[in-house]
């Protein structure tokens, strides 16, 4: 009997809402310094961590005795051959990851992470080729100490988002200090929350009024 799961078992990976209400204006659609109904978690428990969103492809892989035995991008099974160019780049990207060690610590079932490289959103990171960042990966090595230093409220979390939001994936990948990379300006998207139960938020920079970018 073949150990690969239907489609149908593999869920989409759940759309993460942000903590703060969002509104449509003329300008766009924001944050704003009301809070999310049942988000207050985000503010209220010092057990959360604040993690540095990536700007990839959600990719799940399954682990069976340490193996990938499968890999899906949102709920789209990826061949493991395939003569289409997204399916190679989201398997190469798995198959680094491997090669660096980043899936030897993660448990079996389904694991879900970012395909980020040289064909995903004009490659951000400046990645050579394509890897596969798990998202527990990513809670050991991207959460912001700081986070909790300072007020949790709208006007201080907008100001730490426009002005010292340090892109840290960016400096572990490239060995750059994080004074490096904030005087580079290079690029951090936002940061997702997650509580030790399982729920996350996130945001986005481009989720304030202040944002200039596309």
């Amino acid at each position: 009997m073949s150990n690969e799961i239907p489609n149908m078992y593999v869920n989409d990976f759940p759309k993460i809402e942000s903590p703060f209400v969002r509104e449509e204006t003329d300008e766009g659609y924001y944050v704003t310094p009301e809070i999310n109904e049942g988000y207050e978690w985000v503010f209220e428990d010092d057990e959360v961590l604040a993690v540095e969103k990536l700007h990839g492809t959600n990719v799940c892989v399954r682990l069976v005795d340490g193996r990938v035995t499968g890999v899906w991008n949102r709920k789209e099974r990826i061949p493991r051959f395939s003569k289409d160019q997204g399916h190679k780049y989201i398997n190469d990207g798995v198959l680094e990851s491997l090669n660096r060690g980043y899936v030897d610590r993660l448990s079996d079932g389904l694991q879900y992470g970012e395909v980020i490289g040289e064909k995903f959103h004009d490659n951000p990171y400046d990645i050579e080729g394509h890897i596969w960042i798990p998202f527990e990966w990513l809670k050991e090595k991207c959460h912001y100490r700081s986070w909790g230093d300072y007020p949790k409220d709208y006007e201080t979390i907008s100001r730490w988002f426009k002005e010292d939001l340090i892109p840290m994936f960016y400096a572990r990948w490239h060995g750059l200090s994080f004074e490096e990379v904030v005087e580079r300006d290079e690029f951090i998207e936002g940061l997702v929350f997650h509580h030790p139960n399982g729920r996350m938020a996130k945001l986005r920079k481009d989720m304030f009024p202040w944002y200039g970018g596309e």
